[in-house]
């Protein structure tokens, strides 16, 4: 059986006539940067969301560094964030010269462990960075409450989660500060490098507007040090083109999510676990595997594609060995590296897909 991880050719062939009706029009009228479809897309974004103020950019990881350039993080600042996530949550707070700070992940949820947080605030902490791993929020209130104590920001990390929601409020519109990206494999994605900068603060809003445009209030007038960080017309074309549609996507992605979980219940594999309070978009569906590696191979042999997110923790990566942490440090993080095993997600998967991949699993594991 052919499957494919996430299918995001079968996408464009359902929503082609739009995606090619839109590219189209970004070509006759050849404005590739900044143009027209730009604020289209972030009034569309703002209205999806609820957040005051989408500014789109050019990648996720573009996007946090934006969030702490408006927050003038400096030097020897701290912020504290997860070791079990993608490499740009940490390496943009090492690339603004501040120090990341580690703290260990929640057993079932992958995500930051809020009740760990306190402990590792300093009088250098300048902000929290909690990941929405995998598509699903963080214990944000509780994040919260501690900034609140603490006089912190906070910034989401929504890169895996746009669209999904904490007490019924969208990610997105958390936090001082909320960002996504729209890499192609991500729920809603681009084809290219994308993200999008969420707040509800016009002061960080204009700030960040500026500062993807290298800085400039007027053209060639330059009130902050910014960068290049436009997101391209095109791309902007092309995400217009799949919006309309994602509400469906994130239903069907919830539907295929359930029936993994449904059928592979009673399997040795541990199934992904979302709090009544929040809602996932299943960026990933992940499961824990004691013999992971093994079974990913037997997987493979069967057509059937697995991906690991992420076999390295942060603080065991070469390029963070000047903060000294050590093997053992986070234990739950360590441990997750060793066990998560992702399986094929995407709107299109169909029960005879899914039907034989955890028939496959169910077999292998037997």
């Amino acid at each position: 059986m052919d499957i494919d991880f996430a299918n995001l050719n079968l996408q464009y062939q359902k929503y082609k006539a739009d995606i090619d009706a839109n590219i189209q029009a970004v070509l006759n009228k050849s404005n590739y940067i900044m143009g027209e479809e730009i604020r289209e897309l972030e009034r569309a974004l703002e209205a999806f969301t609820g957040a005051k103020h989408a500014i789109t950019c050019s990648s996720g990881t573009d996007a946090l560094l934006l969030a702490m350039m408006a927050m003038d993080i400096q030097p020897d600042d701290e912020i504290i964030t997860t070791p079990f996530t993608f490499i740009a949550t940490a390496e943009t707070i090492a690339l603004m010269k501040a120090k990341p700070v580690f703290v260990d992940i929640e057993s079932d949820t992958f995500n930051i462990d809020s009740e760990l947080i306190e402990a590792a605030i300093t009088n250098k902490t300048k902000a929290i960075i909690p990941v929405s791993l995998y598509g699903q929020p963080a214990d944000i209130d509780a994040i919260q409450a501690i900034a609140d104590k603490h006089n912190l920001k906070v910034i989401i990390d929504g890169a895996q989660s746009f669209g999904s929601t904490y007490n019924d409020k969208m990610d997105s519109n958390l936090g001082d500060i909320s960002i996504t990206s729209f890499f192609p494999a991500k729920p809603l994605g681009c084809y290219g490098d994308g993200g999008a900068v969420f707040t509800n603060n016009n002061k960080y809003s204009e700030k960040i507007k500026m500062m993807r445009l290298h800085g400039q209030n007027r053209r060639y007038h330059h009130k902050y040090i910014g960068m290049g960080g436009r997101l391209d017309t095109i791309q902007a074309a092309i995400l217009l083109a799949k919006l309309p549609y994602y509400t469906q996507e994130l239903l069907a992605r919830q539907q295929v999510a359930q029936y993994y979980t449904s059928v592979l219940s009673d399997s040795s594999l541990k199934t992904p676990v979302i709090k009544s309070s929040r809602s996932s978009v299943w960026a990933q569906y992940t499961v824990r595997a004691n013999n992971r590696d093994a079974l990913q191979v037997k997987l493979k042999n069967n057509g059937i594609p697995t991906a690991v997110h992420y076999p390295i923790p942060l603080h065991l990566q070469e390029c963070f060995q000047y903060l000294n942490y050590k093997q053992g440090d986070f234990p739950m993080s360590e441990k997750s590296s060793n066990e998560v095993m992702s399986l094929p997600i995407n709107s299109f998967l169909t029960t005879s897909q899914i039907n034989y991949i955890t028939s496959k699993i169910q077999e292998i594991t037997c």
